[in-house]
C-alpha cells in the first residue's frame, strides 16, 4: 500500500494521482484512503494541519505525487452586505466552535438545520448547497475542531464578566 508522508510544494510536476476527500478526512493526520485510480493509500502526516484542496502529498521517496481535491459536501452558505450583521453571525457561529469558511460578505459552514435556524433568526438568508468546504485556519486544526482550544470544555476557570462597573 502506498504511504503518503509528506506535503510537497506545487512545482507543476506531474501528479501521479488525485484523491477527493471530505473535510473530516482532511482533518486527520492518519487515515486510509482510496485514490482516483483505485489504489489504496495511507496518510501518515504531521498532526494539527488541515489538508487543503490543491495540496500535493508524496511518499517518502518523492516518487508519487497525489493531489488533494476538496469534496463537495452539504454546506450552508450565507451572504450579507451588512458588515455588522455578518460579523454577528460569524461571532455566534464561532462561539459554538463551528469551523467557518469566511470571505468578504460570504460565509459557509457544514450544513446543520439548527445553525441555519439561528442564522435566519439573526435576519440572514441561508442557502444549502453542495460545495467544497475550505474553512479558515483555526483552533480545530490542533487535533479536532470541536474542543481543540487548549483547555477542558468545562473551563475550570472563572470569567469575571462584571469587573468593570
Amino acid at each position: 500500500m502506498l504511504l503518503l508522508t509528506q506535503r510537497a510544494a506545487d512545482t507543476g510536476d506531474h501528479d501521479t494521482a488525485t484523491v477527493v476527500l471530505d473535510f473530516h478526512t482532511r482533518l486527520k493526520s492518519r487515515a486510509r484512503i482510496v485514490l482516483d485510480d483505485g489504489r489504496e493509500a495511507g496518510l501518515t502526516l504531521e498532526r494539527g494541519k488541515l489538508l487543503r484542496g490543491g495540496e500535493v502529498l508524496t511518499d517518502a521517496q518523492g516518487v508519487e505525487r497525489v493531489r488533494i481535491v476538496a469534496a463537495n459536501e452539504s454546506v450552508s452558505q450565507v451572504t450579507s452586505n451588512d458588515p455588522l450583521l455578518f460579523a454577528t453571525a460569524c461571532y455566534h457561529l464561532g462561539n459554538r466552535h463551528v469551523p467557518l469558511q469566511i470571505e468578504a460578505g460570504h460565509l459557509a459552514y457544514q450544513h446543520d438545520h439548527v445553525l441555519d435556524d439561528m442564522v435566519r433568526g439573526l435576519g440572514l438568508e441561508v442557502i444549502t448547497t453542495q460545495a467544497p468546504f475550505e474553512p479558515v485556519s483555526g483552533a480545530y486544526e490542533g487535533g479536532g475542531y470541536s474542543h481543540a482550544h487548549g483547555h477542558d470544555h468545562a473551563h475550570g476557570h472563572h470569567h469575571d464578566h462584571h469587573g468593570h462597573h
